[in-house]
């Protein structure tokens, strides 16, 4: 009998491949990038909020000093810190650095949730330096130009003299220059809610006749944060055209 070659081979084993078992891979992977992730992510934390965690400090500092401390010391301070037209005269650098470390009120923890909905968020995308200048554009230019308003009004005899002493103080200005700010950043919907809100707000306190300081200095607080989309959407570093062009070449 003549042998017959037989070229078929069976395949051969798989060879096992050595699986590397993460303890608690899984849950690892949601907390980090599933939806509790994100949500985690939007909670303020001393790493990715240090100017918003920061300054809501020192705000419950002043606002701890204002419950405990002598109420005559406590107006004291808060006249010397007040950007009133007569301070913003004489003393104009102590009364715009000092005035956004009080509340006006005696609650703390609504402006935990302003700083946590606004500041925080915006911080968050453009970083603590960044944030402190849009925080510190719409404090010194909503007060400026409202202050300005009440001097004119006062000028003309549509107000009294007396407007020129009222108490301003608080952080009201810089929040909205940060909602405005960091409307530019979200997608369309959401911009569209945040100056929805923001212009309700306003519109609010200009129909309840709060007052024509915030009447004037909110939506000019508004309009600043508004103002840097542009800056904000480059981000640091180099110029928008210079980054464009690098990406290009890449």
């Amino acid at each position: 009998m003549s042998d017959v070659r037989d070229d078929f081979t069976l395949p051969r084993e798989p060879v096992p491949l050595a699986v590397t078992v993460v303890p608690y891979g899984g849950l690892r992977y949601g907390l980090r990038y599933g939806v509790l992730g994100r949500v985690l992510g939007l909670i303020p934390t001393p790493r990715r909020n240090r100017f918003a965690l920061g300054y809501l400090a020192v705000l419950l500092g002043t606002t701890l000093f204002s419950r405990l401390a002598d109420p005559d010391l406590v107006h004291r301070l808060q006249e010397i810190s007040s950007t009133d037209g007569h301070n913003l005269i004489h003393r104009p650098l102590v009364a715009l650095f000092f005035s956004g470390w009080w509340v006006a009120g005696p609650a703390w923890l609504p402006y935990f949730w302003g700083f946590a909905l606004t500041v925080a968020p915006l911080e968050r995308r453009v970083g603590p330096w960044r944030a402190a200048g849009v925080f510190a554009a719409g404090h010194v230019v909503g007060t400026l130009i409202s202050q300005a308003v009440v001097a004119v009004a006062v000028a003309t005899g549509s107000i009294g003299a007396d407007a020129l002493d009222s108490l301003d103080i608080g952080v009201s200005y810089g929040v909205l220059a940060s909602i405005g700010a960091l409307a530019g950043l979200l997608k369309p919907p959401g911009r569209v809610l945040a100056l929805a809100g923001a212009g309700a707000m306003i519109l609010h306190q200009i129909v309840t006749g709060a007052d024509l300081v915030t009447d004037v200095g909110h939506p000019v607080a508004l309009l600043v944060g508004i103002a840097t989309w542009r800056r904000l959407r480059r981000g640091p570093g180099a110029p928008f055209r210079l980054r464009r062009l690098a990406l290009a070449g890449a």
